[in-house]
């Protein structure tokens, strides 16, 4: 069977930065799962064929859990250089000059999952495009648009079903 785990990350309390957390809830609803709360990272639930986690930010130690997956799809905000308000990047295993650990890219965990567990997970970047990064909780209309989008792509990328499904 193959796995996917959705990652989540960014500021919740940044608007828009939070994209990742509204985008990680409305898949959990459409895979008849329990919304994560703000608090909630969701290693308490994995062992699904597509697993969510939410995070502030992307940490070493993740590479451990990225490991055991054939995809990961990293699900963040961007700002405007970016083409597109959903923009899909496929990511390869960083560089070894580029792994700094105190910035991490999704292509970092990558790389530390491959370089410590021999791990080759797939790694994708879905990325909402962001219009409000003040203090405050909720998106901007516009980002909250992109959402079902955003849904509907993971669904894709993992062929999950697109209704309710046990795990």
């Amino acid at each position: 069977m193959s796995r996917t785990l959705v990652i989540g990350f960014g500021n919740l309390y940044r608007r828009d930065d939070g994209a990742g957390f509204f985008v990680v809830n409305a898949l959990r609803e459409r895979l008849g799962r329990p919304p994560l709360g703000e608090e909630d990272d969701g290693f308490d639930d994995l062992g699904h064929a597509v697993d969510t986690l939410l995070l502030h930010q992307l940490v070493p130690d993740l590479a451990e859990t990225v490991a055991q997956y054939d995809l990961v799809i990293f699900v963040d905000a961007h700002v405007e250089p970016i083409a597109g308000p959903l923009h899909e990047e496929e990511l390869e295993v960083c560089p070894r000059e580029a792994l700094v650990p105190h910035q991490m890219h999704p292509c970092t965990v990558l790389a530390l999952a491959h370089d410590l567990y021999g791990a080759r997970a797939r790694g994708v970047l879905l990325s909402l495009r962001g219009h409000d990064f003040d203090f405050g909780m909720g998106l901007s209309s516009q980002t909250a648009a992109l959402v079902p989008r955003a849904v509907e792509r993971v669904l894709a990328l993992s062929g999950a079903l697109r209704g309710p499904a046990t795990g």
